[in-house]
């Protein structure tokens, strides 16, 4: 099975490894932030913390193709956006030029579209 098929239960394995993986960096990015400080790098941790739970979620319900649309602006929105403000910690300048307000407008978008898909009908 790759992972963009979907498990017995509807859900997506892409969603429950994103999830995976945006934690465990979440967790090491709170580590390196406490040990090392850079405001950013806190920022950047919250927000991927914040978020795993999120892309599980989807992961195991993702019945609806609305929400796994959803789910994957969320995603690209979170990585440009703590993508951006790692950049400035650990490179000195952003990952380019609007990059935190793009994802961050991308985040915005992908939770109005998360509360849309409870509204879907998907077609029988």
């Amino acid at each position: 099975m790759s992972l963009s098929e979907k498990p017995a239960n509807g859900g997506s394995r892409l969603f429950m490894l994103a999830g995976g993986l945006v934690g465990a960096a979440g967790v090491a990015l709170s580590a390196a932030a406490a040990h090392r400080g850079g405001a950013f790098t806190g920022t950047a941790a919250n927000f991927l913390l914040m978020h795993a739970p999120v892309f599980l979620a989807i992961g195991l319900a993702a019945c609806s193709r609305c929400l796994r649309i959803a789910g994957l602006i969320l995603l690209v929105g979170l990585l440009l956006f703590a993508g951006d403000l790692l950049a400035r910690d650990f490179l000195g300048s952003r990952l380019f030029p609007m990059s935190a307000p793009i994802g961050g407008t991308l985040l915005i978008a992908g939770w109005l579209a998360i509360a849309i898909s409870a509204l879907w009908r998907p077609r029988p």
